[in-house]
């Protein structure tokens, strides 16, 4: 974006890190990327099922990136300030990312999770214009995390 912030976008943006900051929101998340390493949905299903503790935090995350990443698509928030400041998202989408096929399929919903998605795409662009190296620099961090839980997991 060649403009700055609006003073109605700064302001949103506050209003959206504020809402991360929120006790059950936090554990939310710290669960979700010691937890949710997933390739299919069916161990989504097992990792986080509908109606239990973890589904439920699991939810939390994946909706409150949804959301947040609707607002940036609908253009309600400033899209360089939002990934200057708000790179948890594009973590989020590298976790969710193996599943939303399956899902998209198995519910017939072609939308699930297509805000997160948009906005994981243009941030890697993004990304790439700016510090070409980081995704991939950050992917490869990931793959080190998934790598110690799922050792953790079977010691």
């Amino acid at each position: 974006m060649e403009t700055k912030p609006t003073h109605e976008q700064a302001q949103l943006h506050l209003q959206v890190y504020d809402l991360r900051r929120e006790a059950r929101l936090r554990q939310a998340r710290d669960w979700f990327f010691k937890n949710y390493i997933v390739q299919t949905l069916d161990d989504a299903m097992r990792v986080a099922a509908p109606g239990t503790e973890s589904g439920a935090l699991a939810g939390m995350v994946i909706g409150y990136w949804e959301q947040a990443c609707a607002l940036l698509n609908y253009g309600l928030l400033h899209e360089d300030l939002f990934f200057e400041t708000s790179g948890e998202f594009f973590g989020v989408w590298e976790l969710v990312k193996p599943i939303v096929p399956q899902a998209r399929e198995r519910f017939a919903d072609k939308q699930f999770l297509a805000h997160l998605e948009g906005a994981a795409q243009r941030y890697e662009s993004w990304s790439e214009r700016r510090t070409p190296g980081h995704v991939a620099a950050m992917r490869q961090f990931m793959q080190q995390m998934r790598d110690q839980s799922a050792a953790s997991a079977k010691a």
